[in-house]
């Protein structure tokens, strides 16, 4: 098993065992990889994936859960939910935000479960109405500072689907300027402007 932390574009993999998928990785002159766990071990992980020449890391502990948590201590938590939308042609939802391709997300609110907080801000964000969550995806991790806090953000990426389409409207002022609903081939192109973790929901729903 294994966690993926994204650094910018930079994959962290925490790990008990080097899969085949970390493995490719594992061998790269750019990447790090430390098998002995340690605060100091931790530390100096996070120090290696700010730095310029890396691009990938790899902490490999036999108790994930303890690395996790080691790991966990260093950020502050910040929980969200976004959601992949299919319609009845089969075409998904993008958007268009700071002139990169995403999927709409946001954070969780007080009181709230991240089912329906991943239902909410697809409405909020595109203007769907009557979306339909039929399952879970997967969740992805990326860091990034904030206010002079270093901010570890947990989204949780679910299913969707919606039947009847009202007019789209992209919620202004989070910037988000386009919507599209785009097919196997026009999503091919959109990937190629858009966050690795997003790649990753992708995968997952293929």
């Amino acid at each position: 098993m294994y966690i993926k932390i994204y650094f910018n574009d930079k994959p962290l993999f925490l790990c008990d065992a080097l899969t085949p998928e970390i493995n490719v990785y594992a061998h790269h002159d750019d990447a790090v990889l430390i098998d002995e766990f340690s605060h100091p071990a931790v530390n100096s992980i996070i120090h290696e994936m700010r730095l310029a020449k890396i691009h990938a890391g790899i902490f490999v502990h036999s108790d994930l859960e303890e690395l996790r948590k080691a790991i966990w201590k260093k950020f502050k938590l910040v929980k969200a939910g976004g959601g992949l939308v299919r319609n009845a042609e089969g075409r998904y939802l993008f958007m268009l935000r700071r002139d990169i391709w995403d999927l709409p997300k946001g954070h969780l609110d007080e009181g709230e479960t991240i089912e329906q907080c991943a239902v909410r801000e697809v409405g909020e964000e595109t203007g769907l109405q009557g979306v339909k969550l039929e399952g879970p995806l997967l969740v992805t991790y990326h860091t990034y500072d904030e206010n002079g806090k270093h901010i570890l953000k947990e989204t949780h990426w679910f299913r969707m689907s919606v039947g009847h389409i009202v007019d789209l409207k992209p919620q202004l002022e989070e910037q988000i300027t386009e919507l599209r609903w785009v097919d196997g081939r026009e999503m091919e192109v959109l990937l190629q402007n858009t966050f690795p973790s997003i790649k990753d929901v992708i995968g997952a729903a293929s």
